[in-house]
């Protein structure tokens, strides 16, 4: 830590009158934690403590924190070449970084356009969807999205986010109007999706789904099935098919690198982000099908996608997520995710039998405790503090996704922390659900 606990107070005191947190209304939330240096899966706070991080900084951190390779390599790449405009020009750590992630995903994903955060890959692939359709002189410009799904906070993500149960619904009504459907679980919501397909398939241009797990919609798992059917459906009407693996990928569910090799279905556009960098620096990539790229190849300058975010393929974080992909390739990150995940069923087990607990469930590297109702954020948040971690649930769910490169012991403490605050908020809020 630099400096003493008095500039560090002023340095907090001078910045919380002036920075606008995520998701906080900033006139009731608590003083946010100050954290003055992160290594391997603990954040260092102000005051000394140590915590483990069991959210891996929103599903970032996949490598734990300052990872050795990842920081060479910007070290490396900022001595040289820190950012240069892609618009004409391009460098190396975009070229290698395009051509290893068209390698490494299944079919032919093979097309890469980057921007720097999630909500931006996912605009693009609706953006894309749209004039793919356009420049094969057909107008389709709905999108088919599901309940609990969850694709970022920009309008146009917004509008493919569930209505109701997310946090969005105060736009309702202000952001464009799309076609919302349960997943296609079984049967019977097979047959409604289907029947909403036979009537608005002609003005469908995708159909975006996380796949595998819908994340900060709830934690909700579904299974490689319900892809298969999504596949058949869209190709039947015609329409694309998006997976938002924004959250999922980059072995997050211990069963593949990506969600969509693992269901061994493959979209036509896909987006990437978080994990990609290892937790470092902003980046996110759209990758569309040879299909959907050749709709764009043409001698009219019209037909091109005009979009072009002014940092998309920054080198320094193109040379990151070189070496994130490095690791993920030397080590066994899926093998991790899968030994985090037996260890997370067996450890968060206990709290199925209690008062107030709907439903434990694990896949890989992700373990959720969901609740009857909402928790108070700040007391459960409060809580897992005082026992040393960092968790930040989310409605009335408790998860953990932390780094895949957690040891057993601290991911012990983890569940043990997962486990005490549910048995507490049971005692509290539990009885008579």
């Amino acid at each position: 830590m630099t400096g003493t606990a008095g500039e560090h107070l002023a340095w907090l005191e001078e910045g919380q009158r002036h920075l606008w947190l995520p998701y906080t209304q900033m006139k009731t939330a608590p003083r946010p934690l100050p954290v003055v240096s992160a290594e391997g899966v603990r954040l260092r706070l102000g005051d000394g403590r140590a915590v483990v991080d069991g959210v891996a900084s929103w599903w970032t951190a996949a490598h734990g924190y300052r990872h050795p390779h990842i920081e060479q390599a910007v070290k490396r790449q900022l001595e040289t070449l820190p950012h240069v405009m892609l618009g004409g020009l391009v460098h190396e750590q975009a070229a290698r970084l395009a051509a290893r992630l068209a390698r490494l995903l299944p079919g032919d994903l093979d097309h890469v356009f980057f921007s720097e955060s999630g909500s931006v890959s996912v605009e693009i692939a609706l953006k894309m969807a749209v004039q793919y359709w356009l420049n094969r002189g057909e107008r389709r410009t709905r999108f088919l999205s599901f309940a609990k799904g969850y694709h970022g906070d920009t309008f146009m993500t917004m509008s493919v986010c569930d209505p109701d149960e997310g946090m969005h619904a105060l736009f309702r009504g202000v952001v464009p109007e799309q076609v919302i459907a349960d997943l296609p679980v079984d049967a019977d919501s097979e047959a409604r999706l289907a029947a909403l397909l036979a009537a608005h398939g002609h003005e469908i241009a995708a159909v975006i789904v996380e796949p595998l797990v819908q994340g900060a919609g709830g934690m909700k798992f579904h299974d490689a099935e319900t892809l298969r059917r999504l596949r058949t459906m869209c190709d039947r009407h015609g329409a694309l098919l998006i997976f938002d693996e924004i959250f999922v990928g980059f072995a997050r569910t211990g069963l593949d690198l990506f969600a969509c090799a693992a269901a061994d279905v493959v979209p036509d556009i896909l987006t990437l982000s978080k994990a990609l960098t290892g937790g470092t620096l902003p980046l996110a990539a759209t990758v569309a099908s040879r299909k959907v790229f050749e709709a764009f190849w043409d001698d009219d300058p019209a037909r091109a996608l005009m979009h072009g975010p002014t940092y998309m393929g920054n080198a320094l974080a193109c040379a990151a997520a070189n070496a994130s992909l490095d690791l993920f390739e030397s080590e066994d990150r899926i093998g991790q995710a899968r030994a985090i995940g037996a260890q997370l069923a067996a450890d968060l087990e206990p709290a199925r039998a209690l008062p107030g607990v709907v439903d434990v469930r694990v896949l890989g590297g992700i373990g959720v405790i969901e609740l009857t109702r909402l928790g108070d954020p700040a007391w459960l948040k409060q809580r897992f503090l005082d026992l040393g971690v960092w968790l930040r649930p989310f409605g009335n769910i408790l998860y953990t996704t932390p780094p895949l490169t957690i040891g057993a012991d601290d991911l012990r403490q983890l569940t043990k922390a997962l486990v005490t605050v549910a048995g507490e908020w049971s005692a509290r809020f539990g009885k008579g659900e």
